[in-house]
């Protein structure tokens, strides 16, 4: 648990380099208010990687203090976390978090994502939704995500020998130090992107802690809809079955190959 004073005192921050990263696509209505929450002074930059938009994020990005880099057609969910982890390593990131532009993460969480890297404590945290029992659903989050959420996660738990509580947030915070080591750029360019990296990290011996993190399901802010997200569980069990085969020498992957 942080102590109130490391979580505003930015000198525990010592002299690491943050990033964030934002995977961006048709953010427009709530990429200002995201950014205005980010606490500057735990970030050193902030890259926003617009995805194909066919609203004006990348002409709003440009008026705010971001690095923006464009995708000059959609490539994928995943596609877009790639662009910004090479570009956050290419930047000499020691730790980069991932912020959704559409407002669901609270900015102000991102401190205590950080510090459990800093201190050498994990190599990847999450922001977990699941964490405090009843604060998903009282957040918003829809009944059917969050029976999926956890379902997956209990199968994904046994897969990998973890006792997280949510293994399917977006939001996460990277030592350099992992991103250098899995091979990522060998992952699906769609959602299972998110899946494939926590499998990834588990099995190549890296540490994972969570911190919880608030629900917050708006309007304005993005959501996968019901096919989306059946497809997606359904690849997150296929990379799961995956890494089973590839434990046991049975069907070598790739991607679970440092």
């Amino acid at each position: 648990m942080l102590r109130l004073e490391e979580v505003h005192d930015a000198e525990a921050k010592g002299t690491a380099k943050v990033i964030v990263v934002m995977p961006a696509r048709n953010a427009a209505r709530t990429l200002e208010r995201t950014v205005a929450g980010i606490p500057r002074n735990w970030v050193d930059e902030v890259i926003l990687v617009d995805d194909g938009s066919t609203d004006n994020t990348v002409e709003l990005a440009r008026t705010l203090p971001l690095h923006v880099i464009w995708h000059p057609h959609n490539a994928g969910y995943g596609a877009n976390q790639k662009t910004c982890y090479l570009e956050a390593l290419q930047r000499n990131a020691d730790v980069v978090v991932m912020l959704h532009p559409d407002g669901q993460y609270e900015p102000s969480l991102i401190p205590e994502m950080v510090l459990p890297i800093l201190r050498d404590e994990a190599d990847l945290v999450l922001g977990s939704r699941l964490a405090d029992p009843g604060a998903a659903r009282a957040g918003g989050m829809p009944r059917y995500k969050l029976i999926a959420n956890h379902a997956l996660t209990r199968v994904e738990n046994v897969v990998l020998g973890t006792s997280l509580t949510e293994l399917h947030t977006g939001y996460r915070a990277y030592s350099r130090r992992l991103l250098m080591g899995i091979p990522f750029l060998r992952n699906a360019s769609d959602f299972s992107f998110d899946s494939e990296v926590l499998m990834q990290a588990v099995h190549m011996g890296y540490r994972v802690g969570e911190v919880p993190a608030r629900t917050i399901y708006f309007d304005d802010a993005s959501s996968i809809s019901l096919w989306p997200a059946t497809v997606y569980g359904t690849k997150t069990l296929v990379a799961a079955a995956r890494l089973v085969l590839h434990r046991a020498g049975v069907w070598r992957a790739r991607r679970f190959s440092p």
